[in-house]
Order: structure tokens, then C-alpha cells, then sequence
């Protein structure tokens, strides 16, 4: 049987829908201000025999949570969401209990929380969201961590002190690749070694941090060489963050520059890198896709 190929982080959006404005969507962004759905992806997907995505949130917002699960269950190749709850809200454990005990909420692998959006780059470290945190680990889904360079030393310090808990680390923690600044971000991202048996890290959203219009995969390749040593291959994941990756290259291309990054590795750790880290850290309902 051959290997999954998933697809661990994409959005969908309708900045039409009239529920959000898509503030972010702007200047060298608008030609991603559009509607994007599932018809969109799945000649992309089809194209690299991809088995599966997971869905995650765009905004901080319920209703596009219950919106992209309602979607998974009638979308084939959407195995799971990364949803978005109020990490802060006293009555979050309920809330996460009725989203996995809904009519959809089998799909529900993980939640997360724009922290790049917040003043505050310990946010994470806040009372109110470590007891939110507590409910995540409670529920037994992942807890995706996405921000920049910045909120690493607040990541760190949550991991450790939820050892309980499933993390993933989005994007690589989002490193200044066009300026070619590795420092303090490889320091930082280092500390995770202590943790990686409950963090993965997504290598994804790179190719949107580098410059849109000159990069190749060399420009990738110390970042991706550092996430590995830091994290290892069984705990290092594909991602496309498709669509926004569209403003600085094709689905196409993101896939063909990891694969470049990754070329001098064994077949056994790219596939663990396309495929087998997903299955792990999200624990995906929907492969078994045959069963739907």
C-alpha cells in the first residue's frame, strides 16, 4: 500500500461571505482576496496523489469552526480541522466537549489561536488561556502554536509546562528567510528538542516569508535543515498553507522546493515527512478515507 501524502495545513475563505473583512488581505495580498473552496485545491491534491489536508482556521472565529467541520464531513479529502475556540472563555472545556460530540465533530483534530494577532507576545502564558490550554489537553486534540519569532520563548515555556498535550508548531515559527536572519530564531527553535516528544513542527509557510518574486529553494534550505535537527523527521510534517502561498509561488512549486530540501534524505523520512508525521500528530479520522 503506498504511502499517505497529506497536506497538514490549507485554509479555505470567502472574503464575500460578509462574517469578516480579511483585514490582512490587502496590498500585495489582494490577489488572494477572493473566494477559495474545496474545487479550487483538488486538481492540485490530484495532481501529487495527495490522500488528505487538514483544514485550518483563518480567523478566531466559532462559526467558521462549525462552518469547516460541516464541510470535512461532505469534502473527501479534508481529514481533519484545526478549529479555533477562546482559549480564554471559563466555559471552553464544555464547548470543546459539544463541538466533539456534534454531528461533525469527529473532524475537530486541533485548535488554535492567532497569536501574531495579539499585543501580547506571552499571551500564551496568561492564566486564562493556560487554563483553556488544560482543556485542549483534555479533550485530547492538538494545540497548534502559530507566531513568529518573537513568541517563542512563550511557546517554550508552554510546551514544557504541558508536557500532556499534543503541539504542533506552525509555519517554523515563521523565521525572516528574506533577510536571511537566523538568529535568535535557530537559538530558540533549538529549545523545542527537549519537547519533541509532544511537539511536531509543520514545514510550511516558508516560501510567503522569503521574497515573493527571487526565491529558490536554497533560500529555504538552512531553515528546513535546522527545523529537522531540532525536531527530527518523525516529527516534522508537509504543509502547503495554500492559498496564501499563491502570492509568492504555486502549490506546485512549494511542494517541488521541500522536496529539494529534502532530497538528500532517506525515502523513509520523506515519507514520513508527506504523510506518516500528520497521521501522528493529528491522529486523522478520515484515513480511513474508504470508510466515508
Amino acid at each position: 500500500m503506498a504511502a499517505a501524502f497529506i497536506d497538514a495545513h490549507q485554509h479555505f475563505w470567502d472574503p464575500a461571505a460578509g462574517d469578516y473583512d480579511y483585514p490582512w488581505i490587502a496590498g500585495d495580498f489582494l490577489p488572494i482576496r477572493r473566494r477559495f473552496e474545496p474545487a479550487d485545491l483538488g486538481p492540485s491534491l490530484e495532481r501529487f496523489g495527495i490522500s488528505g489536508t487538514v483544514l485550518v482556521q483563518t480567523w478566531n472565529s466559532l462559526g467558521e469552526t462549525h462552518a469547516f467541520l460541516e464541510l470535512a464531513s461532505r469534502t473527501d479529502f479534508i481529514a481533519g480541522v484545526v478549529g479555533w475556540v477562546d482559549l480564554t472563555d471559563l466555559g471552553v472545556g464544555d464547548l470543546l466537549t459539544k463541538l466533539k460530540a456534534g454531528e461533525h465533530g469527529r473532524w475537530l483534530v486541533g485548535v488554535r489561536h492567532l497569536l501574531h494577532e495579539e499585543p501580547d507576545p506571552e499571551w500564551l502564558l496568561r492564566d486564562d488561556a493556560r487554563r483553556g490550554l488544560g482543556a485542549v489537553a483534555q479533550a485530547g486534540i492538538v494545540y497548534d502554536l502559530v507566531g513568529k519569532t518573537v513568541h517563542l520563548p512563550a511557546m517554550l515555556r508552554t510546551v514544557a509546562d504541558f508536557p500532556q498535550l499534543r503541539f504542533v508548531l506552525d509555519h517554523i515559527a515563521k523565521p525572516e528567510i528574506k533577510a536571511h536572519v537566523t538568529e535568535p530564531w535557530m537559538s530558540l527553535m533549538s529549545g523545542f528538542a527537549a519537547h519533541r516528544d509532544h511537539v511536531w513542527c509543520k514545514l510550511s509557510g516558508m516560501i510567503t516569508e522569503a521574497d515573493w518574486n527571487a526565491w529558490t529553494a536554497d533560500d529555504l534550505r538552512p531553515y528546513v535543515a535546522h527545523a529537522l535537527g531540532v525536531f527530527g523527521a518523525d516529527r516534522c510534517m508537509y504543509g502547503s498553507d495554500w492559498p496564501v502561498c499563491l502570492v509568492a509561488g504555486s502549490y506546485d512549486r512549494v511542494v517541488e522546493a521541500l522536496r529539494s530540501c529534502l532530497a538528500d534524505r532517506t525515502e523513509q523520512e520523506r515519507e514520513q515527512i508527506f504523510g506518516r508525521s500528520a497521521l501522528d500528530a493529528y491522529c486523522l479520522p478520515a484515513l480511513a478515507l474508504e470508510t466515508r
